[in-house]
């Protein structure tokens, strides 16, 4: 008779999809785990042949299968031709002479037993989209959950997710940007305090426990297959996540196949809005949790920018704004379109105060420099679009240098406006969009502020 299987190995490859030779494991345990069927293995890349003497490709953890994303070479290993998919790279090379594995023997049993901490009372609009998000569960259709920029979309989440940890089934709230997930973490510990939850994203602390509520980055879902009986996507409108196929498909992989996957958004994609309307359902909310509207924004015109800053001064309106926010002791983000000139005017920006810094997402203390600023130790910071979305700090001041810029499109910059007035006690502030052109994606943006405003009021 063999040998019991490891809890730990069950515990960490439960749901998951994983490298055979880069578990946290001995590999005579793996292989012992093996023999004995408590652990499957699959081909790395699965190759077929196609028409006109080709081959076809597909990558069994991040389900690519687009030709251009893998390359094939000489593998001293299989000592012939090796073909690795380039698309999941970062999370260990997959390739022709790899196998994946997962977990094959019983699954991992999750407790009921939980207590939900969080002592806020839900605005009749927040309850009606909890109501109506805990029917779509129970009917296992998805459901879109299509609310303004601090209206408490998480807050909305709790109770439906509580019920589904009561009846022991694991859950994954997903989102493509890292500063989201590192924004849910203490919120989620905080409501959950007697649940298994962990935080997957590049850099985060690894465990080998089974979370029963996992927070992740979609990208983080490439390792993770049929694991979750719920999957809910917050920011789902968000880049990478809408322009990436292979992000979709990996939420869709991580639940299981008759598990629904839910979004929540401000700004919604006309396809997923298309998508939602044949397949689910949608529960719409005009108006913040605090009743206040949305800070329309002002423009203001900042001509040759660019020139100015490349040239070692800060323009005039820009300077007079930040040394407002700063006598005022007001917290505030300045967004710029492209990380070098966002660089170049830092030193400029230091000048007015040595403290101010800037963001971008490779930037090594990117967490540390957010982190700062909500304990009020930076007065404000210089960023990319990296922090439109997943970010709260109460009475935050905004500015967008170069507004016309293609990358602040009409949802950027609702997303963008929508970090202004958040909390109940500064539910106003300035939204500001400095310029050298105005666009439609700026009109848009207005217009559709104000539209969400009006409906709101009736609401």
């Amino acid at each position: 008779m063999g040998q019991p299987f490891h809890a730990a190995v069950r515990d960490f490859l439960d749901g998951r999809i994983w490298l055979r030779r880069h578990t946290p494991f001995p590999q005579d345990i793996i292989d012992r785990h093996i023999r004995e069927g408590f652990i499957q293995t699959i081909a790395g890349i699965q190759t077929t042949n196609a028409m006109l003497n080709q081959k076809h490709h597909l990558c069994n953890r991040c389900e690519n299968n687009d030709p251009t994303r893998f390359t094939t070479f000489h593998c001293a290993k299989c000592e012939g031709p090796c073909t690795y998919c380039r698309k999941c790279l970062k999370m260990g090379r997959v390739s022709t002479c790899t196998d994946l594995i997962v977990w094959h023997g019983d699954p991992v049993s999750f407790p009921i037993k939980h207590s939900l901490a969080w002592q806020g009372t839900l605005t009749p609009h927040q309850q009606r989209a909890a109501d109506e998000l805990t029917d779509s569960m129970d009917k296992g259709r998805p459901h879109l959950i299509h609310a303004v920029c601090g209206s408490g979309k998480t807050e909305i989440l709790f109770q439906p997710i509580y019920q589904l940890l009561l009846a022991g089934k694991r859950v994954c709230l997903a989102a493509p940007r890292v500063d989201v997930i590192l924004e849910l973490e203490p919120r989620l510990k905080a409501a959950f305090p007697d649940t298994s939850i962990e935080a997957l994203y590049g850099g985060a602390d690894k465990t080998l426990q089974a979370a029963q509520l996992v927070l992740a980055t979609t990208h983080q879902l490439y390792r993770f297959r049929h694991a979750f009986d719920a999957v809910f996507v917050d920011e789902a409108d968000a880049f990478p996540y809408t322009a990436d196929e292979t992000l979709r498909k990996a939420v869709r992989k991580a639940a299981k196949p008759i598990a629904p996957v839910h979004y929540v958004t401000a700004t919604p994609s006309e396809e997923l809005l298309a998508t939602i309307k044949k397949t689910g359902s949608i529960s719409t909310i005009n108006r913040r949790y605090h009743g206040y509207p949305l800070p329309v924004p002002r423009y203001e015109p900042l001509w040759k920018y660019e020139k100015q800053i490349r040239k070692g001064k800060l323009p005039q309106k820009l300077a007079d704004w930040t040394t407002a926010r700063l006598q005022k002791r007001e917290p505030f983000l300045v967004f710029f379109h492209h990380i070098g000139l966002m660089e170049q005017a830092e030193p400029l920006f230091q000048a007015l105060d040595s403290r101010i810094r800037s963001v971008h997402a490779a930037h090594p203390d990117r967490k540390e420099h957010v982190q700062a600023l909500r304990k009020e130790q930076l007065p404000g910071l210089l960023t990319t679009t990296i922090l439109e979305r997943g970010i709260t700090i109460p009475n935050i001041q905004v500015a967008v240098v170069g507004a016309e810029q293609k990358i602040f499109d009409k949802g950027a910059l609702i997303q963008i406006g929508g970090r202004v007035g958040r909390s109940v006690n500064f539910p106003a502030g300035d939204f500001v969009l400095f310029y050298n052109g105005i666009t439609y994606a700026m009109d848009d943006a207005k217009r559709e502020i104000e539209r969400l405003n009006k409906g709101g009021a009736g609401q």
